[in-house]
């Protein structure tokens, strides 16, 4: 029995690391309909079910020009999900804006408690759903690295010239780069509400999406009733800094320092940290260990605080000794960081968004003090400064900052999310918000935990802001921090190895066998 139950727990936690290192990139392709025009939305009903539940949905394609701008532009198509309300006289619909940039806006599945007395709406994101989608295979090559290093000049310097020689294709297409921005994705999101008659709109927005709902709320306030943001991504949050990303580090080293029998493993959790990120052994056995690679895994299993007590723990085995946490990581990253992304949508959005040419990126995300250092944005965001042009223009600098608004919005954070920080929420958004709350939940990281660690004290909060724009956090309470791992890495790391060389032993005995057979047949002839 002990066995079988780690056996489910470590498809689980695969499974864990799967969603952490994919970014919903679930994409729905469609084409433009023959004779259609900008603004036609064709849809057809049949029913959807979800978690058992029926419900009256309707599936199609929204059409709308390439650029917002010329009444001349070519035509694409975003698929569209109406997924209809229980209730036969809902009150206003939710749109949902989905996680990203780099992933489809298709895949949410909405909870029955929204769907009681609201429909929800999906729209795809133009870039990663629909009739264009930027997946860039050169870029998936090319963001594995060269050598032994993820992180060095050579490897970061390829993968410039990956996006340059990708992004010169699709313009030699005819694509316009500029026009696959938030900006544009907004007004998407306007002409399907305008197909639909909707009059005013509730927003329902996760990370990336935060931001696009931000953006929603200053040009059209007239379309918002309520807006809900989960994992808030503020101006400027599309790049992870290494001194954010080490204040994290010491939060949790101070919920560390808490626990006795943590302390017992390390006396001080940012030394191990440090010491083990910057110091890794290059190999386990025969399996290469790729320092950059590690670091951009560890910091995805930071979002998570299930996750992040494993990279905890690895880390620990290394330091003690047994790297082969680290060696697993490796390989996932190889295995899933690659096909984790649409590439080129989450290039054209974070460039115009929050590029700075003034920042050399490759330098300032790893400087000499820093505990981890941002493995992420040294690779994807140091690139930036070794292309040869720059195609994607900045969006409009009112857009790259935060305004006031007057949409009532309520902000749910939590207080170890390594991917939208709390407290950039907290100092820069939540101000301006004159009809703004934000809610922290402490010990958590980013949406995953937020959604489902106390899913009841969650839905309390979503369903009585909508209704009454009141947010009830009565049932919300305090998780702490739980460091314990009963499957790590390292000895995830052993039984797939040992699964590994049972297989190849099969195999042998199995060709071993075959030949043999083999032989004695032909003897006997």
């Amino acid at each position: 029995m002990q066995v079988l139950k780690k056996f489910k727990i470590l498809i689980i936690v695969l499974f864990m690391l799967l969603l952490l290192t994919s970014c919903n990139t679930n994409k729905l392709g469609t084409i433009v309909p023959k004779d259609a025009k900008a603004g036609d939305l064709i849809l057809e009903s049949f029913k959807l079910k979800i978690d058992k539940q029926i419900y009256n949905a309707e599936h199609g394609t929204l059409v709308v020009p390439e650029n917002w701008n010329n009444d001349s532009s070519k035509l694409i198509s975003l698929p569209v999900l109406i997924i209809h309300s229980v209730d036969s006289k809902p009150i206003e619909p939710i749109f949902y804006l989905g996680g990203g940039p780099g992933a489809s806006n298709m895949s949410f599945k909405p909870p029955h408690f929204l769907l009681i007395n609201h429909d929800v709406v999906l729209v795809g994101y133009r870039g990663a759903d629909g009739s264009m989608i930027f997946d860039l295979p050169e870029v998936k090559k090319a963001i594995k690295g060269v050598g032994n290093d993820l992180l060095s000049k050579e490897s970061v310097i390829n993968l410039s010239r990956a996006f340059d020689n990708s992004f010169k294709k699709l313009i030699e297409k005819g694509v316009d780069l500029n026009c696959y921005t938030m900006l544009d994705v907004i007004m998407d999101m306007e002409a399907a509400r305008k197909a639909l008659k909707y009059d005013k709109i509730n927003l329902l927005s996760d990370s990336y999406g935060t931001r696009v709902a931000q953006i929603y709320a200053y040009r059209h306030p007239e379309s918002i009733f309520r807006s809900v943001m989960i994992g808030v991504n503020t101006p400027g949050g599309f790049v992870w800094e290494p001194d954010i990303i080490d204040n994290q580090i010491r939060y949790y080293a101070k919920l560390w320092a808490k626990d006795p029998e943590c302390l017992k493993l390390s006396s001080d959790l940012t030394k191990t940290v440090h010491n083990m990120s910057y110091n890794m052994p290059s190999h386990w056995l025969f399996l290469p260990i790729n320092q950059g690679k590690v670091r951009t895994i560890i910091f995805g299993m930071f979002s998570s605080r299930k996750t992040a007590a494993m990279a905890f723990d690895a880390l620990l085995a290394a330091e003690k000794g047994d790297p082969s946490g680290l060696a697993l990581m490796s390989i996932a990253y190889n295995l899933m960081v690659p096909s984790s992304s649409i590439w080129g949508d989450l290039a054209t959005k974070a460039i115009s968004a929050d590029f700075d040419p003034d920042r050399d990126y490759f330098s300032e995300m790893e400087p000499p003090d820093a505990i981890l250092g941002a493995a992420d944005s040294k690779l994807v965001w140091g690139c930036t400064q070794f292309f040869t042009k720059l195609p994607i223009k900045s969006i409009p600098e009112e857009f790259r900052k935060v305004q006031n608004s007057d949409v009532e919005t309520l902000l749910i954070s939590g207080s170890v999310d390594f991917s939208t920080p709390a407290e950039n929420a907290t100092k820069k958004l939540l101000p301006e918000l004159s009809h703004g709350k934000q809610i922290i939940f402490s010990e958590m990281g980013h949406c995953g935990d937020l959604w489902s660690l106390q899913p009841k004290a969650f839905e309390l909060l979503l369903t009585s802001f909508y209704n009454t724009g009141i947010a009830d956090e009565s049932l919300v309470s305090y998780l702490p921090m739980d460091f314990h791992v009963s499957l790590g890495f390292p000895e995830i790391a052993k039984i797939l190895l040992l699964i590994s060389f049972v297989i190849l032993v099969a195999l042998f005995t199995l060709v071993f066998f075959i030949v043999r057979r083999i032989k004695k047949h032909k003897n006997k002839i």
